[in-house]
């Protein structure tokens, strides 16, 4: 049935959770049980036990969640309904002459969190330093069944539904008819998937994050073949969480939707090991940042439907479209990335039309979040090649 167009007006929205679900969060985090500690000061066995203590007792006598709020509503932020999904999104318009629509999309165990610091710099570079002819229109929703936007019913959904609901809402929800996109984690995944279902309407894509589809030996470099047995043991050594999220989601979504720590400890291990934070996330990643991030699951219950997300990647396959990607397209190759997520360059040029391949300086999976002025300057760069 199609929507009436004041189903699909927008509807604003402004984050104030009530203070009943703060305080019953944080008589959860008080109470928690520590497990018995392993004894390791680095990160071999896991989740860090005592940057978990450090991190627990901040979350309990400084973290202050009114200021991630403030943080939030500094951004105007919306509600759409789009097929049967209510979707939270930031809709900030550009400050230039001729701002370009820039599609922005989070993974796990990230959110729209790691967008926040970009928003400023990529909607109005005259005031961070920059032209005016480089401003976006920025829009950054929340996945479904992550943040703010509504759950799935009961099924879980993956990149190939999201890329068509992304779709809608930037074509029928807010009026755009092309656009550009932007994503790592999953979120590479959907706009990997928007310029292959939806080609004549994107301008340009831009990952940092990828994979290339398998071929002959006798195809590959030697630095491809080098390449995916790295990656073969990066998986071997750091994918039994994928495997658990994708196989078996409904079990670990039982711990994750009770206990805010064990949520914690679920999201933190992968902020470590897949960030560039050497010995020290808090280098890179703040205790508020990780908080706000862990927060934004716990506060909307989401922890759990997030994790189902890995199995909608598989079920979900209706309307995929593999092949390779037409569009323009730049890939930001941060040195700490996923090994499996950050082919080289021969096999990228394989799958897309690849204009841009930029070795970034530092950074890891988190590439906005841990580096924001890099991942503007490096989304600028890209973009302007394709404004025209």
């Amino acid at each position: 049935m199609a929507q009436s167009a004041d189903q699909q007006k927008p509807r604003p929205f402004k984050v104030a959770v009530p203070k009943a679900t703060l305080d019953r969060i944080m008589a959860r985090v008080r109470d928690a049980r520590f497990p018995d500690r392993l004894d390791a000061n680095d990160w071999r066995y896991g989740t860090n036990w005592d940057y978990m203590k450090d991190l627990v007792e901040y979350w309990k006598t400084k973290y202050d969640w009114r200021k991630t709020e403030a943080g939030f509503n500094a951004f105007p932020q919306f509600h759409a309904q789009v097929e049967d999904f209510d979707i939270h999104f930031f809709h900030v318009k550009g400050k230039g002459p001729r701002p370009m629509p820039l599609l922005l999309t989070h993974g796990w165990p990230g959110s729209v969190v790691e967008f926040l610091q970009a928003i400023g710099p990529l909607t109005d570079p005259a005031s961070f330093g920059g032209s005016a002819d480089d401003a976006f229109d920025v829009i950054v929703p929340s996945l479904p069944g992550f943040g703010f936007s509504s759950k799935p019913k009961g099924k879980p959904v993956g990149p190939v539904s999201t890329a068509r609901l992304w779709h809608k809402l930037m074509r029928e929800n807010l009026g755009y008819k092309k656009y550009g996109a932007q994503g790592g984690d999953w979120g590479a995944f959907v706009t990997i998937q928007l310029a292959q279902q939806f080609p004549e309407d994107l301008l340009g894509i831009h990952l940092n994050a990828g994979t290339s589809r398998p071929v002959p030996d006798a195809e590959q470099s030697e630095e491809e073949r080098t390449w995916r047995k790295a990656a073969t043991a990066y998986s071997n050594a750091e994918s039994d969480y994928q495997r658990e999220q994708r196989n078996k989601p409904q079990t670990v979504a039982f711990a994750l939707a009770d206990s805010p720590v064990g949520t914690a400890a679920w999201i933190v291990e992968k902020l470590k090991v897949w960030s560039d934070s050497g010995n020290d996330l808090d280098s890179v990643l703040s205790k508020d940042q990780v908080l706000s991030n862990v927060m934004l699951y716990v506060v909307t219950d989401t922890a759990a439907t997030g994790v189902w997300y890995y199995r909608g990647s598989s079920d979900d396959t209706a309307g995929a479209r593999p092949g390779r990607v037409n569009v323009p397209t730049g890939f930001a190759a941060f040195p700490h990335e996923m090994v499996n997520l950050a082919p080289p360059k021969s096999a990228l040029e394989r799958d897309f039309n690849l204009t841009r391949f930029t070795k970034m300086a530092k950074g890891g999976h988190f590439g906005c979040f841990e580096q924001p002025k890099l991942f503007v300057a490096e989304v600028r760069e890209f973009f302007r090649t394709v404004r025209g």
